[in-house]
């Protein structure tokens, strides 16, 4: 494994502290898993690797869904760190734009930026909203913000405007249609796809288990 650079490790550090209090699936345990996952990703495409691994490690630095919405913190909190480490002005802009155009916004929103680099670290955070370690996400932050598991009577919405998947209200099981299920054919890079589909997979096998239990037939 190539050693580290000090930018990097200051970086690691720096989240490490920013995120010592956050919710569970947004912690640094959760950076780390879309850090390894960009890595290993990185390593089958022609990409800037300072830039992947900057943007899996600030992604998330200050998610808008726990500052009311607001999606200029994140970016600008990333932009201040980096210049304190005198990085060039178009790396800082890069990883700005990842972190901007990073997240799922709901079905029919558009990302308004692109590159090799942002596809990369897309495809490590949607792996980890996916699969087993999504599942546990998913409900955790459904426990966080006091939502209910199921409800028949609830149907999933998958036309949400922005503001509507923002405000998210609905039982934590609407979740895998109204997002999880969606990003295996969402996927930018071949590994990503690759790994998804293992990972949807068993999705849908729990959901399969979930509803028979419910149903009390096993």
């Amino acid at each position: 494994m190539q050693k580290e650079s000090k930018v990097i490790q200051a970086t690691k550090a720096f989240v490490k502290n920013e995120l010592q209090h956050a919710e569970g699936g947004h912690d640094w345990f959760h950076i780390e898993r879309v850090y390894k996952n960009t890595l290993q990703i990185a390593a089958q495409e022609k990409v800037n690797l300072e830039i992947v691994s900057l943007g899996a490690l600030l992604h998330d630095i200050a998610d808008s869904k726990f500052y009311d919405g607001d999606e200029s913190i994140g970016p600008e909190k990333a932009s201040t760190f980096l210049k304190s480490l005198h990085l060039k002005e178009p790396v800082i802009t890069h990883v700005k734009e990842i972190i901007k155009n990073i997240s799922f916004k709901g079905g029919s929103i558009q990302q308004t930026f692109t590159s090799p680099e942002l596809n990369v670290v897309q495809d490590a955070d949607r792996l980890d909203a996916i699969g087993a370690i999504g599942i546990a996400r998913t409900f955790n932050y459904g426990g966080f913000k006091n939502r209910k598991i199921y409800d028949p009577s609830i149907a999933p919405k998958l036309d949400m405007s922005k503001e509507e998947y923002k405000k998210g209200e609905n039982p934590t099981i609407n979740h895998f249609y109204e997002k999880l299920l969606l990003l295996k054919d969402r996927m930018n890079t071949k590994t990503g796809t690759k790994m998804a589909k293992q990972r949807h997979e068993f999705m849908e096998l729990y959901l399969e288990q979930f509803y028979a239990e419910w149903e009390g037939k096993r």
